[in-house]
């Protein structure tokens, strides 16, 4: 992986030159967490402006990158970055906890994000991906295999926002997800039973088909239920 981030700066710097802000890994690459079959490598890169210009010098990097697996890079401008904290409260949240400056300046740790907004995105993404999650398990739910690979593929995207919802509820949790569904099960009192056999077939492939898709999903949805009211609950 760090092979690739070098090549992907030195190939930034290349195509941007002083242009080129900072470039920020953040998410499970920065935080440890990192897993080949299930995990991105995220990052943001920050430039003095964004155009057609730009643009247009990002797309052989991007492309490249892109060619390896990767997501392709945020592009913000830095007045984006400091002017946007309101509407992208979850992400520059988990940006200032878990990044690694790659080049240039820090531009997240001194960011200000407004709490009244960060509830009210945790509580739109929970509800918004317990949405999806439904509808996506609805025409497959008769295929073991690929129900339990949507599962698997949801996990990380919900401990996430358990621990944004723990934030919330003044509850610190590290990345990793086992932490995180320990804090939760203490604070929303949280059977964490579905989640953790998830995580252990995520760990061990061979694990995913024997798992029973249909009983596992109506425990999962009931108990993402129970975090999305938690939060509902908070004070305004």
């Amino acid at each position: 992986m760090q092979k690739d981030l070098d090549q992907l700066v030195a190939r930034l710097v290349k195509a941007h030159g002083s242009d080129l802000i900072s470039v920020v890994l953040y998410g499970s690459a920065a935080s440890g967490e990192h897993h080949g079959a299930f995990s991105d490598i995220n990052i943001l890169c920050v430039l003095t402006e964004i155009g057609p210009v730009q643009l247009s010098a990002s797309e052989p990097v991007f492309r490249w990158w892109h060619g390896l697996g990767h997501p392709s890079p945020l592009l913000l401008s830095e007045h984006e970055v400091e002017t946007s904290t309101d509407c992208f409260a979850i992400e520059f949240s988990d940006m200032q906890q878990n990044h690694r400056i790659l080049h240039g300046k820090e531009v997240i740790t001194g960011l200000e994000v407004d709490r009244t907004f960060y509830r009210a995105q945790v509580e739109r993404e929970l509800r918004a991906k317990l949405l999806r999650l439904r509808t996506k398990a609805a025409p497959i739910l008769s295929d073991k295999e690929a129900l339990s690979r949507l599962l698997a593929d949801s996990l990380s995207t919900f401990c996430v926002l358990f621990r944004h919802a723990l934030i919330l509820h003044g509850v610190s949790a590290s990345s990793s997800k086992r932490e995180i569904l320990v804090r939760a099960s203490e604070v929303f009192r949280l059977d964490t039973k579905p989640f953790l056999e998830l995580l252990a077939a995520r760990e061990n492939k061979g694990k995913l088909k024997s798992i029973e898709g249909p009983q596992l999903l109506a425990s999962y949805l009931r108990e993402l239920s129970i975090v999305v009211d938690a939060v509902d609950r908070i004070e305004k």
